[in-house]
């Protein structure tokens, strides 16, 4: 009787030690697909469990989503998956998986500002990038007065301190936090030296951006810039010149007519608050964002 036990007690035994095993494997085993480096995926704002593991499965970021659906319910952690963006390693186990999704091990996602750009092109390449609001969002912030105020400037001026360089953020930061981030980033650039410089020449910070904003247009190569820019402060300072810009002509048939074209004569005598050639001094705002060139 003694030995027949025995023999159960063993055959249990081996039992729950191959289940263990087997769920040990399931657990932690790699359950990615083989890749090189990362694989990325977005959890959108308000979703459930079965729609966080469409994605991840659509991201090529499971092998059996059988398994990980297991251990997700046998550890109750499915209904703890976070909205966000994750870099997910070759070789991540369930529990990996898992682990950084109920944690919210987020990775920042790279978005780069395009220098010499109008309002509305930098709102769709930040709407697009972007996992919580979309471009008309972002032209929203843009143009409330009260938010621009907070952050020392007006809504004519505040696209155009949108430095064009690649900032890093997470994918579900709101739009008045990005605004605002990159707004410090700009002031932190523009320093003191660079600030009694501009008094030095008689101008104000909305000015340094308005002027920066028309060389922006007029050219992208470096060397020319200063050059230019010097053309512009000349013809300034003296008394009965006008700037003569271009870009600023250009504006008011953007603004006219909705794109970009050749210029004619004819389109030097539009009666429009930025022409240069019809107003003294600098126009009211700038044309795009001036990159820190």
């Amino acid at each position: 009787m003694l030995k027949k036990t025995l023999i159960i007690v063993a055959v249990l035994l081996g039992l729950a030690a191959i289940v263990g095993g087997v769920g040990a494997w399931i657990a932690f085993a790699p359950n990615t697909p083989s890749y090189e480096g990362e694989r990325s995926v977005k959890i959108p704002r308000g979703a459930g469990f079965a729609q966080a593991v469409d994605s991840l499965q659509a991201s090529g970021l499971l092998r059996s989503r059988r398994t990980f659906t297991w251990v997700a319910r046998l550890t109750g952690w499915g209904s703890q998956i976070k909205a966000g963006h994750y870099a997910i390693a070759d070789g991540a186990s369930n529990v990996d998986l898992l682990q950084t999704l109920r944690r919210g091990l987020q990775a920042p996602i790279r978005l780069t500002i395009p220098p010499g750009s109008r309002p509305e092109v930098i709102a769709a390449v930040v709407g697009r990038d972007m996992g919580d609001f979309d471009k008309e969002d972002f032209r929203a912030v843009l143009r409330d007065p009260v938010f621009a105020a907070s952050l020392d400037t007006d809504t004519t001026h505040l696209f155009a301190y949108l430095l064009p360089e690649t900032y890093h953020f997470y994918w579900l930061t709101d739009a008045e936090t990005v605004v605002r981030r990159i707004k410090e980033h700009f002031d932190a650039f523009y320093t003191p030296a660079m600030q009694a410089k501009a008094d030095s020449l008689g101008l104000t910070t909305g000015e340094v951006l308005n002027l920066a904003a028309i060389v922006e247009w007029e050219t992208s190569h470096v060397p020319e810039k200063a050059r230019i820019a010097g053309v512009y402060l000349n013809r300034l300072q003296r008394p009965g010149w006008r700037l003569q810009a271009d870009p600023t002509v250009q504006y008011a048939v953007l603004e006219r007519e909705g794109q970009k074209r050749r210029l004619f004569n004819v389109d030097y005598d539009i009666v429009h608050p930025y022409n240069t050639y019809l107003i003294d001094g600098l126009p009211p705002g700038p044309v795009t964002n001036p990159s820190k060139s």
